[in-house]
């Protein structure tokens, strides 16, 4: 069976995935027609959570490296790739990355905003190391675009980290040790989950519903298995799409103090709402902590998030963590944000965004009209409940066979038998006119009966 492996000089993970398996099967290394292992095994092997190795998969199959067999798993193809024949595209609606709206020209904006940030009379400082807290200035400007959602939020709170992936890791070393437990939606974040695999802690599944978790289940997990910590996405829930009222904030803050729980609160989708709903790190500063990134109202390019701590001392404790870890995050790309917060360009790009994803929203309701889904109307994403014929994974796989990529429930779950759901994510496409046809293809998807879940019945 093929060991996984990655390429480490490609431009993404996945694509390192798939370039390690195609070496591998042109060496010869891996026979053709071998079963490959598990989606959920090579993911543990390489470090990755579940949704990269699927990506990754489905990039295998539309350039005819393998094949998937329902019932039984994926296996190298027989041809092993169709040499000469270009691969048709595939419409990836899987990643949940912001769109990029048509006034909004990030191939002008970048190189403009690095020449004058390099050009100032202290530019070049923005090349040099700087503490793992961040640079006072780039602090201060994150106190100033976080203070709309936490009130009275100070600099000295606040540290500047490489992305939110990389602040979630830091955090959650710091907060807990092996076997410890996680309380987190039962269906949560994949880059949690790989967390949560890599240092050996458990996550309890707190059941939710339209509106996200649901605090008497909260309080039970507290009492039978006494987390250490409550992670919760509050707004536009990554896959669910649910934003917890203010009255379920505070329950949930109210029984965390009552067990001597800390919650660290993943926000990422917050600049994209109109509505201002109070953030938990406001409602309880001293045992919150708040991460907020700019991947998803401006673009994964800058790698920039921000940590606000419950207080100075802290800050300083998750310094060390990040300082052996990413060292600090990239000074130029932070300075870029803190200069695109002080002059309204990051507010730019946002309100741009949020109109397109209203728009996208709009068109998605329409095409799959009569199907049941949650969403919401600024969020990238949209969660697909299937009819009883389906399955989600059979679902994805279709859907992969269609040319349109998608994730199943089970990349979220964190209970056993999680529903028939897909997350739908509808800002990677180019255009509206590619989302129109991957979502047409899913709603006609819909419709058909799946034979392998009739034979599983």
């Amino acid at each position: 069976m093929w060991k996984p492996r990655l390429v480490e000089s490609a431009r993404m993970k996945y694509l390192g995935i798939v370039e390690a398996l195609e070496a591998d099967i042109r060496s010869g290394c891996v026979a053709r027609g071998e079963r490959l292992p598990p989606q959920r095994a090579i993911a543990e092997e390489l470090g990755v959570d579940l949704t990269t190795v699927t990506r990754a998969f489905n990039e295998a199959r539309r350039r005819g490296l393998v094949q998937a067999q329902a019932g039984r798993g994926t296996f190298v193809s027989e041809a092993g790739g169709q040499v000469g024949h270009p691969p048709q595209p595939l419409i990836d609606l899987s990643m949940n990355i912001p769109s990029q709206p048509a006034d909004i020209d990030f191939r002008k904006m970048f190189p403009g905003g690095v020449a004058d940030l390099l050009g100032g009379p202290r530019g070049l400082l923005t090349l040099h190391y700087q503490e793992s807290t961040g640079a006072q200035t780039d602090r201060q400007a994150a106190a100033n675009w976080l203070s709309a959602r936490i009130a009275g939020v100070t600099a000295d709170r606040i540290i500047v980290t490489g992305g939110a992936q990389s602040a979630l890791f830091a955090t959650f070393d710091m907060l807990l040790g092996q076997g410890d437990i996680i309380a987190a939606g039962a269906m949560t974040y994949p880059g949690l989950k790989a967390v949560a695999v890599q240092k050996g802690m458990l996550v309890e599944p707190v059941a939710m519903d339209g509106q996200g978790i649901l605090p008497d289940a909260f309080e039970k997990v507290c009492r039978d298995r006494n987390p250490k910590v409550l992670y919760v996405i509050p707004s536009i829930d990554n896959p669910t799409t649910a934003t917890l009222p203010e009255d379920r904030r505070w329950s949930l803050v109210e029984i965390a103090r009552r067990h001597g729980v800390t919650i660290v609160e993943d926000d990422p989708y917050t600049p994209l709402r109109e509505e201002r709903t109070v953030s938990i790190a406001e409602l309880a500063p001293d045992i919150t902590w708040h991460i907020a990134t700019l991947s998803k109202c401006a673009t994964p390019a800058l790698r920039v998030a921000y940590v606000v701590a419950p207080n100075a001392t802290k800050v300083l404790r998750l310094a060390g963590v990040l300082r052996a870890t990413i060292l600090m995050a990239p000074p130029l790309m932070s300075a870029l944000a803190s200069r695109w917060i002080a002059d309204g360009t990051l507010d730019e790009i946002t309100q741009a965004i949020r109109k397109e994803n209203t728009g996208r929203q709009k068109l998605a309701a329409t095409i799959l009209q009569g199907s049941s889904f949650a969403a919401d109307p600024f969020g990238h994403h949209l969660w697909l409940h299937l009819p009883s014929h389906w399955r989600a994974a059979d679902f994805a796989e279709h859907a992969d066979r269609a040319g349109v990529a998608i994730v199943p429930a089970s990349a979220f779950a964190t209970v056993a038998h999680p529903v028939e759901a897909v997350r739908i994510s509808l800002g990677v496409a180019p255009d509206r006119g590619d989302l129109e046809d991957g979502l047409r293809q899913l709603a006609s998807l819909i419709t058909r009966p799946s034979i392998e879940s009739r034979a599983i019945v």
